[in-house]
């Protein structure tokens, strides 16, 4: 039986996409998987390339600012989820999804509240769309320097919101999350 495992990330901050991973792990599994917040970054980017290199598969999936805007973080993170499983290139015969929520699909699921921390393939999964997500906001960083998405990675942050204050509000940055609606507000 082929079963992916399945995680979300980035659904509290202000900017940037909100990603998810799936994979399948087959008979490897790397040592030290958990949840990827409770990971150091030198810990995740170990395990990150070890995944890479010895998962049978793994997709990454996400959802637009826009589609975050539009659907809500929610729909949006199930929809990044779909898209991740769809992205695996072989059809899973069950996923295990992190969260109490299944996205809708035809898949053969499951959801399991803090499976980050409890199957390797979530782990696995959750360290894929994290440092995904991190790289991303880390190369942000070189185009918006004045908005710290290095360091904060799109959370709300005094130093963000500061950022946002004095330059503006940017194409990245999700208007339907209330500190920006604010901000446009005003």
């Amino acid at each position: 039986m082929i079963v992916a495992g399945c995680d979300e990330v980035g659904r509290g901050p202000l900017a940037g996409d909100v990603v998810a991973a799936a994979v399948i792990l087959g008979e490897y599994t790397p040592e030290g998987l958990t949840d990827s917040k409770k990971l150091s970054e030198k810990k995740r980017l170990r395990l990150y390339s070890e995944i890479e290199n010895h998962a049978i598969a793994f997709g990454i999936g996400r959802a637009s600012v826009s589609e975050i805007d539009e659907l809500n973080i929610l729909n949006a993170s199930l929809l990044a989820m779909k898209r991740s499983v769809e992205a695996l290139g072989i059809k899973p015969d069950h996923v295990l999804v992190d969260g109490n929520k299944l996205p809708t699909w035809e898949y053969s699921a499951e959801a399991v509240v803090g499976g980050d921390a409890l199957i390797p393939s979530i782990s696995a999964a959750s360290i894929l769309a994290k440092v995904t997500r991190d790289q991303e906001l880390i190369a942000l960083d070189q185009h918006y320097p004045e908005y710290g998405f290095a360091k904060h990675k799109g959370y709300p942050t005094a130093q963000h919101i500061a950022a946002i204050k004095a330059h503006g509000v940017l194409p990245i940055h999700r208007r339907s999350f209330g500190p920006i609606a604010r901000l446009l507000q005003t």
